[in-house]
């Protein structure tokens, strides 16, 4: 079913275009499901006049829930068509009409008032590009610190799973290991610095 509202030919018609193409489809429907009951009361009684008929009543409602299945499928793409047409051309007011209660409402407008209108459609337009753009803007940024959270978030699993490392090994706090590792590094990297700059010299001299 269409999911346009059609507010305005609710308006004239008194009921929605929608509401009236699904009663209709019940209704073809419902129809439908009645011949096949026939049509199957009928085969019934046929074969019942048949001796020796080997089709049970079982497999006679199983053919018919078939061509039932069938014929239903045929019918919501008949009306899918018919539906559309209904919607599209028939029961749908043109845009350029305008009805009875409405047309009180229009009034003529100056030049002046008309180029005022077109001016604050324009400023609208511009605010709504600008609002968008920074729209942009912001989804772009969040995507941004969704990566930088997923990477933190990787970094804290690893401090966690070295401190776990740690403690299995007897270290209390990996953190002040850690910090201690750091500052150990430093020092054998000033103490490298010094041996190279000494071993220059010796070159040197």
């Amino acid at each position: 079913m269409s999911v346009d509202p059609m507010t305005y030919e609710a308006q004239f018609f008194g009921f929605t275009p929608q509401t009236c193409m699904l009663r209709i489809y019940i209704a073809f429907q419902d129809y439908l499901f009645e011949v096949m009951q026939a049509v199957e009361q009928v085969i019934l009684k046929k074969l019942e006049g048949i001796p020796d008929c080997e089709i049970s009543p079982v497999q006679t409602r199983k053919c018919t829930e078939k061509f039932l299945c069938f014929m239903k499928g045929r019918f919501d793409n008949l009306f899918g068509k018919m539906e559309q047409l209904f919607l599209q051309l028939i029961l749908r007011i043109p845009p350029n009409i305008l009805l009875p209660e409405d047309k009180c409402q229009m009034h003529p407008c100056s030049m002046e008032e008309f180029q005022l209108l077109q001016k604050e459609i324009e400023e609208l337009q511009e605010k709504y590009k600008a609002e968008l753009c920074t729209k942009q803007a912001l989804l772009a940024e969040l995507e941004e610190q969704k990566v930088v959270q997923a990477k933190l978030k990787q970094t804290l699993t690893l401090f966690d799973e070295l401190e776990n490392v740690g403690r299995d090994h007897g270290t209390s706090d990996f953190r002040e290991s850690l910090v201690s590792l750091v500052q150990n590094s430093r020092k054998l990297q000033n103490i490298t610095d010094s041996v190279e700059k000494e071993s220059k010299k010796l070159k040197l001299s």
